[in-house]
């Protein structure tokens, strides 16, 4: 989510590995570092075969001497490609990581499909400090942007409009220009599922299928066979090469009086959400990318489950980022001293990530928001233009988070309020020039 082609190709492949160590019990060890700084990083994601392995305060990891392929990922830095292991090697392993903060704009299956509207996205990248793409990979209706393998897709009706006619081809043109890539998939509200399978639909007390404002269906949150589908599309996302797979509506419907296959308690709720990107995580172990869930920004505040099935805390083991929607036409009541929300967009932001900080305890590079890039719909109806969208930009980097995203769900950005790539360059010879 700002570079150019070859640039961001040389830092995305960016990996120096030293021969490897190999001790007599049979195990590898390595460090992996900030490319720059040259400090170690904790907590950086080790991948090997089909397993993964955490490194220590001091960056440094120990790993079964089985391994045929390493791989590593931190949150603020860009993945590392997959590394063939020699068995004739020796020495240890050394990964330099490469940091790297997206900043993106969101497009609907139509949004990438149409040659304008993806161009114009795109321009603005070239332009601006943009430097990612969020993609609807599965949408709000449960449709699948590109032909798919998984069969479930095709028997159920989510392949009958088909907008993206080569999703490798798109991923790889997008890398080329210096896009970071991330998978939207819409999980649990899934009209096309629910309508196929009425027994996987979330239905009301009296055994009807329960529709939302939008007369959509929703599916069962708790039902095995739908964590199924959701996360095949998830893995074939990541084998198609995207970045990062971002769940969105990982949650249960904000709604009283429905149906499930669970009790409706908060604790079975919450297992639910959490089980779903458990299981999540472990199949998309192997291919060293990026997860994301979008949290309603009210969680961040509420210490229950809001209802929905998500809390912080069940959360943040399963997830590299935590993408809480934090628009202010969003919080309805507002938050404590600020009950006019769309009149304070950086209070909204700033403290919504500070307190989401203080109730999980995880470094603020973790957190990635979602921000208003729409006109108000629920207190005065006014425009976000340029200095509402800078002031949430704002809060978001003095929070130290790690990037933004901008949604319209109309795919129309414009430059007011993003920084041009000629004052990006301006202000890093400041900063060398000081330095």
């Amino acid at each position: 989510m700002r570079r150019r082609s070859g640039h961001f190709t040389a830092i995305f492949l960016m990996m120096l590995v030293l021969p490897v160590q190999v001790h007599a019990s049979g195990s590898i060890t390595g460090q992996v570092i900030d490319a720059f700084t040259k400090k170690p990083i904790k907590g950086a994601i080790v991948t090997l075969n089909n397993g993964a392995v955490q490194t220590d305060d001091n960056g440094t990891f120990t790993v079964a001497n089985t391994a045929t392929r390493i791989a590593v990922r931190a949150a603020g830095y860009l993945r590392t490609e997959m590394y063939s292991l020699s068995p004739q090697t020796r020495g240890p392993l050394e990964f330099k990581l490469q940091p790297f903060t997206p900043k993106a704009l969101y497009l609907t299956f139509y949004g990438i499909g149409d040659r304008k509207l993806r161009e114009s996205a795109l321009k603005l990248i070239d332009e601006t400090e943009l430097n990612a793409l969020v993609i609807d990979v599965k949408g709000d209706r449960g449709v699948i942007t590109y032909k798919t393998s998984i069969p479930m897709a095709s028997e159920i009706g989510a392949q009958k409009l088909v907008i993206v006619k080569d999703i490798k081809g798109l991923i790889k043109s997008l890398k080329e220009r210096g896009v970071y890539t991330i998978a939207r998939i819409v999980t649990f509200k899934d009209n096309t599922l629910g309508t196929a399978r009425p027994d996987l639909a979330i239905k009301t007390k009296e055994g009807n299928i329960w529709r939302d404002r939008e007369n959509l269906i929703w599916v069962d949150p708790a039902r095995k066979e739908v964590w199924e589908y959701n996360i095949s599309i998830a893995v074939e996302a990541a084998r198609n090469g995207f970045d990062e797979i971002q769940f969105d509506y990982v949650r249960f419907p904000d709604r009283k009086g429905l149906a499930f296959s669970i009790q409706n308690t908060e604790e079975n709720r919450v297992n639910a959400i959490s089980g779903f990107l458990a299981e999540a995580k472990k199949r998309l172990a192997p291919y060293n990318v990026y997860i994301a869930a979008d949290i309603f920004g009210y969680v961040s505040w509420n210490l229950d489950d809001t209802q929905i099935g998500q809390r912080l805390d069940r959360v943040v083991p399963y997830v590299d980022y935590i993408s809480l929607m934090l628009y202010p036409s969003g919080f309805q009541f507002g938050i404590p001293g600020y009950r006019n929300p769309v009149a304070h967009p950086y209070e909204i932001v700033y403290l919504s990530l500070k307190k989401s900080r203080e109730r999980t305890n995880i470094p603020s590079v973790r957190f990635r928001p979602w921000l208003q890039a729409f006109k108000d719909y629920a207190f005065d109806r006014r425009h976000f233009y340029g200095p509402e969208i800078r002031s949430q930009i704002k809060a978001a980097e003095e929070f130290g988070s790690g990037g933004w995203m901008l949604w319209n769900p109309r795919n129309v950005y414009v430059s007011d309020g993003l920084k041009r790539k000629a004052t990006l360059s301006r202000d890093k010879i400041k900063s060398n020039a000081s330095g």
